[in-house]
């Protein structure tokens, strides 16, 4: 999270970083916040932030992104999780691209505010950006977080927002998404019991569905990504970022 103090106040903002437009939103009369996404595929050194008011030449700022370790985790699943029988190829490929159309066409306006909260109180038991074997084959890097949570346990919206999809999906099973607005999202993948259709505004604590296993799973969990501004980042450093003092 970057501050900005401008003096004197301006009546709008714009931010880019990691070849992405961010969205600056206002905070007082000369202060501005904006969320950085650093995805996990952005290479360790200093690249730069773009800060610009429309009367003004922009200004650059520094931010060093240091590197990472990440662990392996070996999973085994059906089968047809790893490889795909050919029939499923056009509904994942259909499904893929719905979500770049969503990630794409997040509200103008700023639905959450303040801190975001756990959707689930159980313990996180798999980390962000470990890499996957799933049957001994290597896959993608765990773009989420997920939760040790029993099937059935009530699934909370981690802040405001409006659902935008809320439906079965090949690999992430019954899968609801909320923009929370200024191209901030949340995903809950595996869920056994969906309660909300798209278009539903929901609050902080509003349930959104169930703990289930449906889908790409072993057994049993939520399953919680964030996307800001199209960047894959780790929901528990959202949780972290959005608790520090606003002053």
């Amino acid at each position: 999270m970057l501050t900005v103090r401008t003096t004197p106040p301006v009546g709008a903002l714009t931010a880019r970083a990691f070849n992405r437009d961010l969205a600056p939103f206002r905070v007082d009369a000369s202060r501005w916040r904006v969320l950085v996404g650093i995805d996990l595929a952005v290479k360790p050194g200093k690249h730069e932030v773009t800060i610009a008011e429309s009367d003004s030449a922009p200004v650059k700022f520094p931010l060093v992104v240091t590197g990472r370790a990440f662990g392996v985790r070996k999973l085994t699943v059906d089968p047809a999780f790893v490889t795909p029988p050919p029939e499923a190829a056009e509904r994942i490929e259909r499904e893929a691209a719905e979500l770049e159309r969503i990630w794409a066409a997040s509200s103008a306006s700023r639905l959450w505010a303040g801190r975001f909260v756990r959707p689930v109180p159980h313990a996180a038991n798999s980390a962000f950006g470990t890499r996957s074997v799933f049957n001994g084959e290597p896959r993608s890097q765990h773009s989420g977080a997920d939760f040790r949570s029993p099937a059935g346990a009530p699934i909370k919206a981690p802040n405001a927002g409006r659902v935008v999809l809320a439906s079965s999906r090949y690999f992430s099973g019954d899968t609801v998404v909320i923009d929370h607005g200024l191209g901030l999202f949340s995903l809950f993948a595996h869920l056994s019991v969906v309660s909300v259709k798209p278009g539903d505004l929901v609050k902080a604590g509003d349930v959104v569905g169930e703990v289930g296993s449906s889908g790409r799973v072993t057994g049993p969990h939520l399953h919680w990504a964030v996307r800001i501004n199209g960047a894959r980042v780790d929901p528990l450093s959202l949780l972290f970022v959005l608790a520090l003092p606003s002053n």
